[in-house]
């Protein structure tokens, strides 16, 4: 079993720097500073834990996190990526838009009409993208060309002259 871990000694502005984030409005660095301070008085993380209502590990997190970066540990990180790569290549937006304008069915789609998720099997059927992409991300390729979707409409007609006079009787 390995010994209970602990925060290192603190001076005593390290203390009173900790004490003054218990004023903090952020709920994050309220929590980290007690943890903290429960720490360096000798508490063991279970005990902590207990006390402040949360998880063993949350406090092992803290306690690690203060060894590796200081003070900097009690403001929390962004949880979005540094990096975000598109979905969509944009060389293919002039491709994207040459595609809307043709039926499915020179696709070997089985409908006249496009939906999103039609158009992402497209694609990915044609080897423009290197995976699967969602209807969602498709929405957002296309809007970015411009183009407003909008979700198709049925029209029934019928060469019946008595058509519109069944129609309205509703015996059709």
């Amino acid at each position: 079993m390995r010994p209970p871990l602990f925060v290192r000694l603190l001076t005593d502005a390290e203390r009173d720097r900790l004490r003054a984030g218990l004023r903090s409005p952020d709920a994050f660095t309220l929590r980290r500073c007690q943890i903290l301070l429960f720490s360096a008085d000798g508490q063991r993380p279970s005990r902590i834990a207990a006390v402040l209502g949360c998880a063993c590990q949350t406090v092992r997190n803290t306690l690690r996190a203060f060894q590796a970066e200081g003070f900097d540990c009690l403001k929390a990180k962004p949880k979005a990526p540094r990096i975000t790569y598109p979905v969509w290549p944009k060389q293919r937006d002039g491709d994207l838009k040459i595609l809307l304008h043709q039926s499915p069915r020179t696709h070997g789609q089985p409908t006249s009409l496009w939906t999103l998720d039609r158009v992402a099997q497209v694609c990915h059927a044609k080897g423009w993208t290197s995976r699967l992409l969602s209807g969602e991300a498709i929405r957002l390729a296309v809007r970015r060309l411009g183009v407003s979707w909008k979700r198709a409409k049925h029209w029934i007609t019928s060469p019946d002259p008595d058509y519109a006079r069944k129609k309205k009787s509703g015996t059709i």
